[in-house]
């Protein structure tokens, strides 16, 4: 009888908490538990047969997962709420056909003149307003030049208002931007632009050299624009001055907007290339939406917030994590093209900035800088960012004053996202022991040399147990926005990141291929990245690009390039060539390294390779 009154009890609740299928938690009926602990935080009463299957359940054991209860039910709860938040937001712009324009009208409506965009390095301010007027007249003179809805035009121009003003105006008219990585160059930048499709391509006049190098190899059908002066050394060929056309062009809104939706293409961010040269991942309306409404929910933003984004605009962190907010929730971000260690706490300061952007690199960065006065009068509360090691989390926090680290994990196309809410050090985000199914996230075994997943007798993968390492992988339901993968340009690349009978026979699956490990309580933490890469400035580079390089070079001759393990990076590839490392006394080979400050390479000895590993000396 009270065997009978626990399983009406566990089935009631998992209707009531809309679950659906079996949930795998430590320790037998933890269903049952997550059920009754789930009442319990919505406030419904219990019973005495409730009161009974806790007494069964921790007499039998449960008392471990009683554990995890009892330590993540808080940070579940607020995890559950932002996660309900984000779509109901979703669902209501899906039914009124909105799209991130639209969006951004109404922020322009509530408050035209308020901040919404500074350049910290020319000092201009642009309102909303302004903003507004900008992208009217992108949108304009793309139309009347000839252009429709669902055309691709490339931007190629440093982070700046101007950048966002471009693709927002294009989006206003239909038409989809590749943001293209300003540190292209040669085949890689021809072979980005030639994959995205593009009729046009814009540039800044920062870049106009790095296009003529190329103008020859883009074909004369497509259309360039310089958006700038270009100075004395004149016009390019085939080249139309951006800034004269858009004074000419109306500011007003678009007679005829496109009859565009939220699952309708935005613009193309393209990968680092990790596994080969870049792809151009698309971003709908919706996805732009949901990564920036879960970091604004996540970390609790605020319309007052001021936000420094040194990040590159043309990757999502700066784009849309941190542009996001401005367009979507109407706070003022401060922009700056290139991240400056010297400079980063006096521009906080100076804007009065209280939400800043990183990556790992950056953290390193600044507390390598000489203590100074200003990084303890800034009003910074919140960083937000992925990439901050554990060893130097702590450290960070204390010297700079910063009271919440909002460490991340996501990827631009990916559907398992995930994030640190409460600050655990080390953290890339969690996933909840007690109801994991409300997020369909899983870590799965993979072979870590071939990075091919592991199945059971059923051929369904199998999942990881706390402290295994595995690939992170999420379940896909292209009806679901914050579940849907839309892949990438490349049909053939898309197929290659989709697994099928993941979590159940026939099911889908994104593979994001990084391997994480997560602890008893859900916390997650970043492990590895497959694919052949290292990390510069803040980039993933593939080896593979620099292999083609290098290769051209060379007289088309056989190249390896591998990543090895130098103390202080974030990569730790693995093969015989990476396990001998750069030690010259490992290796009979000759090595040689980049002297930045001489520009060029010299031999790498045995002195060189003490100081580099004691940090005297920076590569």
């Amino acid at each position: 009888m009270r065997l009978c009154g626990r399983a009406v009890l566990s089935q009631t609740c998992r209707k009531r908490a809309g679950l659906g299928g079996q949930m795998r938690a430590p320790g037998a009926g933890s269903a049952s538990v997550a059920s009754l602990v789930l009442l319990w935080l919505l406030g419904l009463p219990w019973t005495w047969s409730t009161a009974v299957a806790l007494g069964v359940y921790v007499g039998g054991g449960g008392w471990r997962f009683l554990r995890i209860v009892c330590k993540t039910a808080r940070r579940d709860l607020f995890g559950l709420i932002v996660l309900m938040r984000v779509r109901l937001e979703l669902r209501w712009h899906q039914r009124a056909r909105h799209t991130i324009p639209q969006i951004f009208q109404e922020v322009v409506r509530r408050q035209p003149e308020h901040l919404a965009l500074v350049d910290a390095g020319s000092g201009s301010c642009w309102t909303f307003a302004q903003l507004d007027a900008y992208s009217n007249a992108v949108a304009n003179l793309f139309c009347q030049l000839g252009y429709t809805p669902g055309d691709v035009v490339a931007i190629f121009l440093e982070g700046r208002p101007e950048f966002v003003g471009l693709w927002l105006g294009l989006a206003k008219a239909g038409m989809e931007a590749a943001l293209l990585n300003v540190n292209l160059r040669r085949e890689p930048l021809v072979f980005c632009l030639g994959t995205s499709g593009a009729k046009a391509l814009v540039f800044g006049r920062e870049l106009a050299a790095v296009v003529a190098e190329v103008s020859g190899q883009l074909g004369k059908s497509l259309v360039k624009f310089c958006s700038g002066d270009l100075g004395p050394e004149g016009v390019l060929p085939d080249t139309q001055l951006l800034d004269p056309l858009l004074k000419e062009a109306s500011t007003a809104p678009l007679a005829q907007p496109p009859g565009k939706g939220m699952d309708d293409r935005l613009l193309y961010i393209y990968t680092s290339g990790t596994t080969g040269l870049p792809k151009a991942a698309i971003v709908v309306h919706s996805r732009y939406y949901r990564i920036a409404a879960f970091a604004h929910h996540s970390y609790s933003m605020q319309a007052a917030d001021v936000l420094y984004d040194c990040l590159p605009l043309y990757h999502s962190a700066g784009n849309i994590i941190g542009v996001g907010q401005c367009l979507i929730y109407g706070l003022t971000v401060v922009l700056r093209k290139k991240f400056s260690a010297s400079r980063f706490w006096d521009d906080c300061i100076k804007y009065n900035c209280t939400v800043v952007q990183y990556i790992g690199e950056i953290c390193r960065y600044l507390l390598k800088q000489p203590v100074s006065e200003a990084e303890g009068r800034h009003r910074v509360r919140l960083a937000v960012g992925n990439g901050l090691r554990p060893a130097i989390w702590e450290e960070f926090t204390e010297r700079f004053g910063v009271r919440h680290v909002g460490e991340f994990y996501g990827a631009t196309e990916c559907n398992c996202s995930i994030a640190n809410m409460d600050g655990k050090v080390g953290s890339c985000g969690f996933n909840s022991r007690i109801l994991p199914n409300v997020y369909p996230i899983r870590l799965v075994k993979v072979n870590e040399d071939t990075m091919e997943l592991l199945r059971d007798a059923q051929g369904l993968c199998i999942p990881c147990q706390a402290g295994e390492p595995g690939l992170l992988v999420g379940q896909i339901n292209q009806q679901d926005p914050l579940r849907r993968f839309d892949g990438y340009i490349s049909e053939s690349a898309t197929s290659r990141k989709i697994a099928h009978s993941v979590f159940r026979k026939g099911d889908s699956a994104y593979l994001s291929g990084d391997v994480l490990v997560m602890d008893e309580l859900g916390y997650m933490y970043f492990r590895d990245r497959s694919g052949d890469t290292f990390r510069w400035r803040g980039e993933n580079v593939s080896t593979t690009e620099v292999e083609g390089v290098l290769s051209r070079l060379l007289g088309q001759t056989d190249v390896a390039v591998y990543g090895v393990a130098v103390p202080g990076t974030f990569k730790i590839q693995k093969t015989r060539l990476q396990h001998e490392g750069f030690d010259p006394r490992q290796t009979s080979d000759r090595l040689f390294f980049l002297d930045l400050k001489q520009g060029h390479y010299l031999p790498l000895d045995q002195g060189v390779y003490t100081r580099i590993c004691s940090g005297a000396f920076s590569l």
